[in-house]
This record gives structure tokens, C-alpha cells and sequence, in this order.
């Protein structure tokens, strides 16, 4: 199995359900009773996790999402381009893309060949070149080119998995989605908030403990964090606002 279908399959799991259901179409149970839907009141795990996500909100007032996009399909096929890369090199490649793929009837119909030259610094061209095909398809033939505004229908569409679907949800159409990357991850782990490692879990988690508004920004704020200051293999401990403010137990430092 190549790292990308693995990435593609890591994506996909707990895949088509909407919100609120696991694999199979049965519905996610509940969350633990420290969250904000359990009892009306916020328990103490739930009110550090707010306490951090403000925090973070000062540290990092600009976080965003980095890739380059102008639109729900931009934003779709940058996402699902960004699996085993970066969203900066994906940046390098989707103005020439979209000039040449301006929507999804003309991402169909790409020549693959074409496809694979433009594709290519990201490495990986042929399998890319055939997954965006394969989406334009789907998205051309099944909802008129248009992307759909519902996580059930998004990830009936080939190449997009759950993850996927919660970043178009959260920032191209403004539904409270958590988009749970390996940054979102770590720091959810190492703040104490969960003990999972498996995505679908960890995003289960922290719904129980922020509150929907803070979903998409809260993410795009834990995402910057870990990029600047809470690295996989050197945490910079001493330069951490949540260090200094005793919000971080620092599980596994």
C-alpha cells in the first residue's frame, strides 16, 4: 500500500455518515459528561480547554487556514491535495491548476498527462492526477459542479474523507467543524484533553469540551501553536504562553 492511499484511507475513516454518526451509520455516543452539552455547566478539563483556546487566541489572533483558495472548490481540492505534503508547496501548484481547472467540469475532463505536470513538485503526480479527476467527476456528474454543503455528501466523493470534509465545512461554507490534523492532534493529547490517537476519537473529545463556535478558529489556533511552538520531537516548553499560565499538564514531555 503507497503512503498516499494509506493518507487516503487515514482520511477516510468513520467516512460517509454525517455529523454525529460512526462507521456504519450508527450514532457517535455521547461525549464525556465534562463537556459543555453534558449538564449545562463547564467541568474543570473543559474549562482549561476554553481557558487555552483564549489564550491561543491572543498568541495567535491571525490563524487561518494556509491554503491559498478562493471558493468552496478551490478550497476542496487544495484539501485533498494536501494529504503527504504541505500547504505551502500545495500553494506552488494550485494557480496554474485553477487557471487551468477553473471548476469542476474542467477538472473532469483534464487531460491526465497534463494533470501529472502540474501536479509533479508535489510528488506523487499519477495518483493525484487521478483522484482530482475522479473528484471533478463526482462533483460535475453527481451535484452539478457545485460542492455540497453537507459532510454525508462530501464524503461520498472520491478522495474526501472526513477530515477533508471538516475543513471545507468549517471554512468555506462557516459550519462548526473540527479538522483533527496531526498538530490538532499532539496538542490535544499533551493538554490532557484525550488519550486517542485514532482521529475520529480525538475529534469526538474535544466536541465535548469547546463549545461549536469555537471549533473551526479554536483548530486553526492549535494548528499555528504546534506549528511555532509545540513541535512533534522539541516542544518549546519555556517559550509556551500555556506553560507559563499552568495550562498545559505537558502529558508525554
Amino acid at each position: 500500500m503507497t503512503t498516499m492511499r494509506k493518507a487516503e484511507e487515514d482520511d477516510a475513516r468513520g467516512g460517509m455518515r454525517g455529523c454525529g454518526e460512526a462507521r456504519g451509520g450508527a450514532p457517535v455516543t455521547a461525549p464525556p459528561v465534562d463537556g459543555p452539552g453534558a449538564t449545562g455547566a463547564l467541568g474543570p478539563v473543559a474549562l482549561r480547554a476554553c481557558a487555552v483556546d483564549d489564550a491561543l487566541a491572543i498568541v495567535h489572533p491571525d490563524a487561518r487556514c494556509t491554503l491559498d483558495h478562493d471558493g468552496p472548490f478551490q478550497l476542496l481540492v487544495a484539501t485533498v491535495l494536501s494529504a503527504q505534503t504541505t500547504d505551502a508547496r500545495v500553494n506552488t501548484v494550485t494557480p496554474a491548476l485553477f487557471e487551468a481547472c477553473p471548476d469542476a467540469g474542467a477538472l473532469a475532463a483534464a487531460d491526465p498527462g497534463r494533470l501529472e505536470a502540474l501536479l509533479r513538485p508535489l510528488g506523487m503526480q499519477r495518483m493525484r492526477a487521478e483522484r482530482l479527476i475522479g473528484l471533478g467527476d463526482g462533483l460535475a456528474g453527481r451535484f452539478d459542479g457545485v460542492v455540497p454543503r453537507s459532510r454525508e455528501a462530501l464524503v461520498s466523493l472520491p478522495g474526501v474523507g472526513r477530515k477533508t470534509a471538516n475543513v471545507v465545512l468549517g471554512n468555506a461554507f462557516g459550519v462548526p467543524a473540527l479538522t483533527v490534523d496531526t498538530h490538532v492532534g499532539r496538542l490535544s493529547r499533551r493538554l490532557g484533553w484525550t488519550t486517542a490517537k485514532d482521529p475520529l476519537r480525538v475529534e469526538r473529545d474535544l466536541a465535548a469540551l469547546w463549545e461549536p463556535e469555537r471549533w473551526t478558529d479554536g483548530c486553526h489556533r492549535l494548528i499555528a501553536h504546534g506549528r511555532a511552538v509545540c513541535g512533534a520531537r522539541a516542544p518549546r516548553c519555556g517559550e509556551c504562553v500555556l506553560a507559563e499560565a499552568e495550562l498545559c499538564p505537558r502529558v508525554g514531555v
